[in-house]
């Protein structure tokens, strides 16, 4: 993240030329969700896994012995575009298979567990950064992504074969069979569930404020240290991800004290503490303040991470795997288009000013999320929608 974005800011001098390079990695994450769920019901977990991490090993390396000019260009938009496909199609089939591998009722405890893994790796990747790419360049840091990638690919190897859960026997109707298959069943499982689906649609306008800080940290690097621009972007998400950590600490504990998951309410109050956090991170305070502020937002987007993903898992199997590539599509969708508008208001506005826009509006979705919430909850437990209870956060859906 760190090495990409500021060689692409680097050599083109342009806020937008970047915004454009990670607009066409969140296009083809977009296309990427569209199809993820026929692909996973179509083929085996396992490799499909295994050989996201292979071809993105395989384009950074072509990034590599790839010489410097316009051949490089080009390069560089394939591997933007190989990456948001491959990296959406693993997580929507890491995501989605969670249960099946430990079980839907450690799902909470899973997901956790593997926020905090990759918030860990994350430590040691923005750590990196900051010595990697001003002291080795750009190309080491390329070959330490590949050589992630390869890492990756054999742990996925090691793991067992996905064991899919069992199909009813029920007889079905052609029609419903037809919608266990078809993305649209995810869709109509979503707005069974009026505060499930809106989950999705703050997810995905979540994403749309979060370009503008992925956006704007390069530039406010750049500006507040010209001679070092990776030092601020490194040590805000290094401190960002050590807030995920702790956050995953608090929240594994609470699940096991408490034998409950993080709910709904989490989800919506935690959107609006990282957005707000993220708008600080912007407006100049001393760097003691600011690392505070990096862990808070890591702390609230660990939060909230764990929150939406086992919520979609408590999905059917058979719809499982298409509604986390439709989310993966609106949340790739929401940043893409954040990233073109974010990029172009930089060249004209400061970084705090494009923040706090962006951000507001998230904080602003999750209020509306919150007073439906609140709404959803108060309404009749045995009502046909499926609504909140005490004992259920929304995601079942009804006659499933």
């Amino acid at each position: 993240m760190v090495a990409l974005n500021l060689f692409v800011y680097a050599t083109t001098d342009s806020a937008l030329a970047m915004g454009l390079f990670m607009a066409v990695r969140l296009g083809a994450g977009f296309l990427a969700g569209m199809v993820a769920g026929r692909t996973l019901a179509r083929f085996a977990v396992k490799p499909v896994m295994l050989w996201a991490n292979v071809v993105q090993a395989i384009v950074m390396l072509l990034l590599v012995v790839t010489p410097d000019g316009g051949p490089r260009t080009g390069v560089l938009f394939m591997v933007s575009a190989a990456v948001g496909a491959c990296s959406t199609v693993f997580i929507v089939a890491l995501r989605s298979s969670i249960p099946d591998l430990v079980g839907a009722d450690r799902r909470g405890w899973a997901n956790s567990l593997m926020v905090s893994g990759r918030s860990l790796a994350m430590v040691a990747g923005f750590a990196s950064s900051g010595v990697v790419v001003p002291w080795l360049g750009f190309t080491a840091a390329f070959l330490v992504d590949a050589v992630s990638f390869l890492v990756c690919a054999g742990a996925v190897a090691w793991l067992p074969g996905v064991a899919r859960t069992a199909v009813s026997e029920k007889p079905v109707s052609g029609g419903e069979l037809r919608e266990r298959k078809s993305v649209f069943g995810a869709a109509t499982a979503l707005t069974a569930v009026p505060a499930l689906g809106l989950m999705v649609c703050l997810r995905g306008i979540d994403a749309l404020g979060s370009s503008s800080h992925n956006a704007a940290l390069p530039v406010y690097s750049s500006a507040l240290d010209p001679d070092d621009p990776a030092a601020f972007v490194s040590r805000f998400w290094l401190f960002w991800a050590l807030g995920n950590v702790l956050a995953q600490q608090v929240i594994q504990r609470w699940a096991k004290r408490t034998g409950r998951s993080v709910g709904a309410l989490g989800f919506g109050l935690g959107t609006v503490v990282m957005s707000s956090a993220f708008i600080l991170g912007f407006a100049g305070f001393p760097m003691a303040a600011t690392i505070g502020i990096a862990l808070g937002a890591g702390a609230a987007d660990g939060l909230t991470e764990v929150s939406y993903t086992s919520h979609l898992q408590t999905l059917p199997e058979t719809l499982r795997g298409h509604a986390f590539g439709l989310s993966a599509t609106l949340e790739n969708l929401g940043f893409g288009l954040g990233m073109i508008a974010v990029s172009a208001a930089l060249e004209s506005f400061s970084a705090l000013t494009v923040v706090a826009w962006s951000h507001g509006v998230a904080i602003v979705v999750a209020g509306i999320y919150l007073l439906r919430l609140y709404a959803v909850r108060g309404a009749d437990a045995k009502g046909a929608s499926g609504a909140y209870s005490d004992r259920r956060d929304g995601a079942e859906v009804s006659g499933s």
